[in-house]
C-alpha cells in the first residue's frame, strides 16, 4: 500500500525524526508539511493535499494520528482516522479521552497492533 507522512512540523524536522528512527529512506519522497498548505491541522487542508499528491481517494486513506488536533483534520477530510496513544508524549491521562471525543475509528497504544487494525478495517470497507 502506498503511504507518507503529513506532519505540523517542518520538513527540516520531519526529515530529522525519521533518520533518527531510521525510517527516512522508508518514508521519502513522500514528506508533506503543514508548511505547503494555507491551514494546518485541525483544517484538512494537509491531509487533501498529501492525498492529491499521491493520487488517493480521501475515503480510501487511513490516518495515523497521535493529537486530537490531526483526528479532527482527518475526520474532516473524509479519511478513516485511527488515534495512537503509545507515545512518549501520551503519558498526559486526558489525551486519550481527548482523542475519544474527536470520534477516530479506533483507539490504540501498541504500534504491533496497527497491522491486525488495518486489516480490520479493509475487511470492513469491502463489506460495506
Amino acid at each position: 500500500l502506498p503511504y507518507c507522512v503529513a506532519s505540523s512540523g517542518t520538513l527540516e524536522r520531519i526529515r530529522y525524526a525519521l533518520d533518527v528512527t531510521g525510517l527516512l529512506t522508508l518514508m521519502e519522497p513522500h514528506l508533506f508539511s503543514a508548511a505547503m498548505v494555507a491551514r494546518g491541522k485541525p483544517a484538512p487542508d494537509l491531509f487533501l493535499h498529501a492525498a492529491a499528491s499521491m493520487r488517493a481517494r480521501p475515503r480510501n486513506c487511513l490516518v495515523i494520528e497521535d493529537s486530537p488536533a490531526g483526528v479532527a483534520a482527518a475526520r474532516a477530510a473524509g479519511m478513516h482516522v485511527f488515534a495512537f496513544t503509545g507515545g512518549a508524549h501520551a503519558g498526559n491521562p486526558g489525551l486519550k479521552a481527548r482523542l475519544a471525543s474527536t470520534e477516530p475509528d479506533f483507539i490504540f497504544a501498541d504500534m504491533l497492533q496497527l497491522p491486525d487494525l488495518i486489516a480490520g478495517l479493509g475487511a470492513r470497507v469491502r463489506a460495506s
